[in-house]
Order: C-alpha cells, then sequence, then structure tokens
C-alpha cells in the first residue's frame, strides 16, 4: 500500500488501533506490518487466514468495512492485494 506521505502516521494509527481486533476475528492465524526499506510510506500487510472463507469473512464484515474506509483515504496509489497458499516452508 502506498501511502501519502504526510498520511502515513495516520494510517500506523489506524492499523495500531485495529490490529488486536483483526488478529481476533475468527480464522485470522497471523498479521504482520512490513515497511519498504527505501520508501517509508510504502506498507504490506501480511496474514494468515484459515482458509479463504475465513479471509472473505473479513472482507465482508464491518470491522473489515471500518479499517478499510480509513486505509483508503490515506492511499496516494492505488493498492494491490494477494491471496495466495503456501506450497514449501524452508528452515535454515
Amino acid at each position: 500500500m502506498t501511502f501519502k506521505k504526510e498520511e502515513t502516521d495516520n494510517f500506523l494509527k489506524v492499523f495500531n488501533y485495529s490490529k488486536q481486533q483483526i488478529r481476533a476475528f475468527p480464522g485470522c492465524r497471523h498479521l504482520e506490518l512490513h515497511q519498504d526499506y527505501n520508501k517509508d510510506h510504502i506498507y504490506v500487510t501480511y496474514s494468515i487466514w484459515d482458509n479463504e472463507d475465513a479471509l472473505n469473512a473479513y472482507r465482508q464484515s464491518e470491522l473489515f468495512e471500518s479499517v478499510w474506509a480509513k486505509t483508503k483515504a490515506l492511499f496516494a496509489d492505488k493498492p494491490v492485494a494477494f491471496s495466495h497458499k503456501q506450497v514449501l516452508t524452508v528452515n535454515g
């Protein structure tokens, strides 16, 4: 997600306010926020869900609508989303 540079603090406030609610949503196993090394106004959320139905239930929830409404107002560019499944774990 690419934010207007002056809005990154507001995005972090939205994320920090809602992260525990998202993590507690049925089917959410994990949630992380990553920031680009070189462009500090670009962020990626990484989440793990039990399955696609759980993710879609979140996307259709009041919680998502509320968080998304606050977040999308802060964008400098169209967001990109990917849904994928894990096929291999590499340790060490």
